[in-house]
């Protein structure tokens, strides 16, 4: 239209959009890991021996992991939307392969963390929440991207461990 009455742009082509972060688009070819929900109403692929304890509380324990395998660690109480971590440390264990791997977290107080990749600082490959060297705080309930790969995609082992009780995670989401 805009071209009709004279005034096309002068690039002659249309705007780009620029986005960081977790905003930035999915890099939709390498994502081979699903949305996956913390709480037992739409739980997969949860691998902590015995299982989730469908609204009560339970120590959970580390779990070898395959590809989209995830697992608890710690004292939680799981939901049928989300699992909240009664007492510290605890953790949540995932193998996933995607460049990008965001979790929705939340608190009622700040809930300091720490991020690994394969047993290491994330460093480079930290998402915009996360410190080169793995820590963050959760301030507040939201989309926290946790891991952003600057290299080639692979199958990795992500943890995150909460150094405060209190915090409630409600699903991962991948980009």
């Amino acid at each position: 239209l805009l071209a009709e009455a004279g005034r096309a742009p002068k690039s002659g082509g249309m705007a780009q959009a620029t986005a960081r972060g977790a905003e930035a688009a999915a890099a939709v070819g390498s994502v081979r890991s699903p949305e996956t929900y913390i709480g037992f109403a739409r739980a997969d692929r949860f691998v902590s021996p015995g299982g989730q304890a469908r609204d009560s509380a339970k120590s959970y324990a580390a779990a070898p992991l395959q590809l989209n395998d995830w697992a608890l660690e710690g004292g939680w109480t799981v939901g049928p939307q989300s699992g909240r971590l009664n007492s510290s440390p605890g953790a949540i264990d995932y193998r996933f392969h995607a460049r990008d791997l965001h979790l929705v977290l939340g608190s009622a107080k700040p809930v300091r963390f720490r991020v690994s990749i394969d047993g290491k600082a994330p460093e480079a490959d930290a998402g915009v929440d996360v410190k080169p060297d793995g820590t963050g705080i959760i301030q507040e309930q939201r989309l926290y991207q946790l891991v952003r790969q600057k290299g080639d995609v692979r199958d990795r082992t992500f943890r995150i461990e909460f150094l405060d009780p209190g915090v409630e995670a409600f699903a991962f989401t991948f980009g």
